[in-house]
């Protein structure tokens, strides 16, 4: 089931003014569904298959000219100088979960070439239009609104443990110098526990055995991979 998202507007738009357009947000958000939902012209291609990366990696130029008439990208930012000779609105679609290394890449290359915009999991109002979603609030704390738990099935907690395994083992060894990854791991889940509160540095660094430096540069990591949030209230939330 393909499920309607409000910023398909948004994305359309960028789409029609700009040479690239860049969508990040968290692992399984639903960025490249709906990406290739809303360009199906548009071939697709991800990095994450090794021999692929190496390839974009040593030779972009070549890589890119394999899609005359651009792409939907997976993890891709090398962009200039295509761009540069050719900045035709439309051409190119980036997506990634990587946010922390994707947008330093934009940042460097891409500014002023592409537009950004952030996709994360099912609004409630996006959520009613599946089937057989939660119906109750209870219901809709302990299920989440990841797209494919709602669509699919998932069991719920199977599904998480899987997604945060795969985002600590992936995400977390490239964005950053994490150290123990068990140790980040536990601090994700004391994060967790600690929805809705005032942050507490020298709580959460000491419940984890870490120090505070260690503790805000590893909440910096969660931020910037968009799992953890902190409003100006000074608490936080957590997707997991």
């Amino acid at each position: 089931m393909i499920i309607a998202r409000d910023i398909a507007p948004r994305l359309i738009e960028a789409a029609q003014t700009w040479p690239s357009t860049t969508l990040t947000g968290p692992r399984q958000s639903g960025k490249i569904t709906l990406c290739r939902t809303l360009f199906p012209q548009h071939p697709y291609q991800s990095l994450e298959d090794l021999d692929v990366r190496a390839f974009a990696m040593e030779d972009p130029r070549a890589f890119l000219a394999q899609f005359p008439r651009g792409a939907v990208l997976d993890e891709f930012s090398c962009l200039q100088g295509i761009i540069d000779t050719d900045p035709a609105p439309g051409r190119w679609i980036l997506t990634g979960s990587q946010d922390l290394s994707l947008l330093q890449s934009v940042s460097q290359s891409l500014a002023g070439r592409t537009a950004l915009c952030n996709l994360f999991p099912l609004t409630r109002g996006e959520t009613i239009r599946v089937a057989k979603h939660p119906g109750t609030l209870d219901e809709t704390l302990f299920t989440g609104s990841y797209p494919r738990i709602l669509d699919e099935g998932h069991d719920v907690p199977e599904w998480l443990g899987s997604c945060l395994a795969t985002y600590i083992e992936r995400n977390v060894r490239m964005i950053a110098n994490a150290g123990d990854l068990g140790t980040f791991q536990r601090f994700v889940t004391l994060c967790a526990g600690r929805i809705a509160q005032s942050l507490n540095y020298s709580s959460l660094a000491g419940d984890c055995g870490i120090s505070q430096p260690t503790a805000k540069a590893w909440l910096n990591i969660l931020e910037t991979s968009f799992i953890a949030f902190r409003p100006l209230t000074g608490t936080f939330a957590s997707d997991w």
